[in-house]
């Protein structure tokens, strides 16, 4: 491929500028992430969709915890004093980090879903091999799946095709797959993102 010397001379500087966006500071031992935590309105329902469908295997249950006589809830969870837990599930998918699957009663407590544009907005995405045969998978299961797969054609997640579906409670998940094996980020970037295939 040719290059306009214009980016020619761009290219040390883009590299070095990739390169350098490492942790400057670094929270002392840390290793990566260990769990990634979310309230859901029905605790068993959730994990039955996460293992059932999904794929994902359940560890244990912990809990109950509350209601504390003092200001417990307030000092260690940043939540209402008389809040409770009934119960978290812990489950692992594939490759991936753990999900911890909180279940609370609070007397101030919001149940409207966040949607992606909101704060506090989030997703959880799921690598898969064929990303045809997964969308096809989860329809036969009755899974809203939103649209169709898009595949990134340039730019640094080119060769990255997603799509989102929902779980019956109304959280937002995604999908995704890199059929050709990397993405384009690949090209100018030392470091590499974190994939369940390796």
């Amino acid at each position: 491929m040719t290059m306009t010397p214009k980016r020619t001379m761009l290219a040390p500087a883009l590299l070095l500028a990739l390169a350098t966006q490492t942790a400057q500071a670094e929270l002392p031992g840390l290793q990566g992430p260990q769990h990634f935590g979310f309230t859901v309105p029905d605790r068993q329902a959730a994990v039955d969709f996460f293992v059932d469908v999904i794929g994902c295997e359940a560890f244990f249950t912990i809990g109950p915890f509350g209601p504390f006589d003092d200001d417990w809830m307030v000092t260690n969870l940043n939540v209402h004093r008389e809040a409770t837990i009934p119960a978290a599930h812990l489950v692992r998918c594939g490759d991936g980090t753990n999900l911890e699957i909180f279940e609370y009663t609070a007397p101030d407590q919001r149940t409207e879903q966040p949607r992606n544009s909101d704060i506090g907005g989030h997703h959880i995405a799921f690598y898969v091999d064929d990303m045809d045969q997964a969308v096809a998978y989860l329809k036969e299961q009755d899974v809203k799946v939103l649209g169709e797969p898009h595949t990134f054609t340039e730019g640094p997640m080119e060769g990255l095709t997603w799509v989102y579906f929902m779980a019956p409670w109304g959280m937002q998940l995604e999908m995704v797959s890199v059929p050709f094996g990397s993405m384009g980020y690949e090209q100018e970037h030392r470091g590499r993102l974190w994939d369940p295939r390796h």
